[in-house]
């Protein structure tokens, strides 16, 4: 299911020592570089809650289904995909209404179903419930809803996954690394008329011999 998934990109920058210190105490301190008005705004979102316990427990079980855990990697909660969640809506706000329409969507199908909210069914229920939706193509017309929400769910775990620590190591992303350049092609060089000179060959290139 997180293969359809189209991640998007992470709002990253980096850090300045003195900026740590207007971070509030007690919140998680940002190790890249802000302006006042970033580290003022940060704070405030760091001190808000918008889901509720029962929203996140629910939020967490199906980012769950959605990237479990296996030999190689750790789940989707593992990697602190819920604190992302929690965080986007409140960066984000256009995801609140859609998101908590969703998670009240899902409880009430499950409530009809199975006489319990989502969080509370068997594991079974669970994924007969997610079944129902997770594949757009299949689902029935009443389930439309349900699509749309799990759609954006799908592509929140995978964009909090991918970004984290555990995804990025699951992905097998090595990232930048110095290696020897060996210059251009001898044969590009003669068709410019083209060489180079003695400092560039002793302090960037690197022929074998």
């Amino acid at each position: 299911m997180a293969a359809g998934s189209v991640g998007a990109g992470l709002f990253l920058q980096s850090c300045k020592p003195e900026s740590k210190k207007t971070i509030a105490e007690g919140t998680q301190p940002y190790t890249f570089d802000r302006t006042p008005a970033e580290l003022e705004r940060e704070q405030k979102l760091a001190g808000e809650k918008f889901f509720d316990d029962h929203e996140l427990k629910t939020i967490g079980i199906l980012s769950d289904i959605i990237i479990p855990k296996d030999e190689t990697s750790g789940s989707a909660t593992d990697a602190g995909v819920t604190d992302f969640i929690e965080f986007i809506a409140k960066d984000m706000p256009h995801y609140q209404t859609p998101l908590r329409g969703g998670l009240r969507w899902l409880d009430l199908q499950c409530m009809k179903r199975y006489a319990a909210d989502f969080a509370s069914c068997t594991s079974s229920q669970q994924l007969e419930m997610v079944d129902e939706i997770a594949f757009p193509e299949k689902a029935k017309p009443p389930m439309q809803q349900g699509v749309a929400f799990f759609n954006t769910m799908r592509d929140l775990t995978a964009c909090g996954f991918f970004t984290s620590e555990i995804g990025i190591k699951d992905l097998g992303y090595a990232g930048n690394k110095p290696n020897q350049w060996d210059g251009v092609p001898q044969d590009v060089l003669d068709q410019y008329n083209l060489k180079y000179d003695d400092r560039t060959l002793e302090i960037s290139v690197k022929f074998d011999a």
